[in-house]
């Protein structure tokens, strides 16, 4: 594990960044928290660890108001910023490396966001585990508006049981982006849990057999 401290911004701050590189590292996804837990939650840092185990490196990294220890999500502006600079931090380190975007929830969605509008040409692709298409409840396919302008490879990674992705509308959603991929992981719910079980080792798989696809 190496410590990184990212810049986001004059008035972003600079926010904390966690590095696991593999010792035959193939490809390095850039990995974004969801809304309510920071780089380091449990999901997180056991996710960066089995895919460590398959020879891709991690760079989490936090959000400022998670940084500052604040509960309300940055806007939109303030965090795509964080996604920028996270992305460029990471091409800086390892100008050769095959680098991709991703997020669980919230981070995911931010990635697809900044990718929406800028494409720097070392960004291979994004995966989302766990794309939050629509508030718990309120099903809805309005989030799902920006990813038609991300021209890069896309993996969406869901949970069946998933509150904040309805299936038939995550379907309908991936259908039509033409570089887009749907993988459902059965019982899981929005945290890639079903009962005792977390999805870990699954989500690795699927993340290494898509990256090997697309690198």
């Amino acid at each position: 594990m190496k410590q990184l401290k990212i810049k986001v911004s004059d008035t972003g701050g600079t926010v904390s960044g966690e590095l696991l590189e593999p010792p035959k590292m193939k490809a390095l996804i850039v990995l974004a928290h969801g809304a309510g837990a920071g780089m380091n939650h449990i999901f997180m840092t056991r996710l960066s660890e089995a895919l460590a185990e398959r020879n891709i490196g991690t760079l989490r990294y936090n959000f400022p108001y998670m940084e500052n220890g604040k509960k309300r999500p940055d806007v939109p502006a303030v965090a795509t910023k964080t996604v920028e600079m996270a992305l460029a931090k990471a091409h800086e380190l390892y100008p050769k490396a095959k680098i991709f975007g991703a997020g669980k929830s919230f981070g995911g969605r931010m990635t697809s966001h900044y990718l929406s509008k800028h494409h720097p040409d070392y960004v291979r692709g994004v995966l989302f585990y766990g794309f939050p298409l629509h508030a718990a409840g309120d099903p809805g396919v309005d989030r799902a508006d920006h990813l038609k302008t991300v021209s890069v490879p896309m993996l969406f990674m869901q949970g069946s049981r998933d509150a904040l992705a309805d299936l038939k509308l995550i379907k309908q959603v991936t259908k039509k982006l033409k570089n887009a991929a749907l993988e459902v992981f059965e019982g899981a719910d929005h945290s890639f849990k079903s009962g005792k079980r977390i999805f870990i080792p699954e989500l690795a798989d699927a993340t290494q057999t898509w990256i090997e696809s697309n690198g």
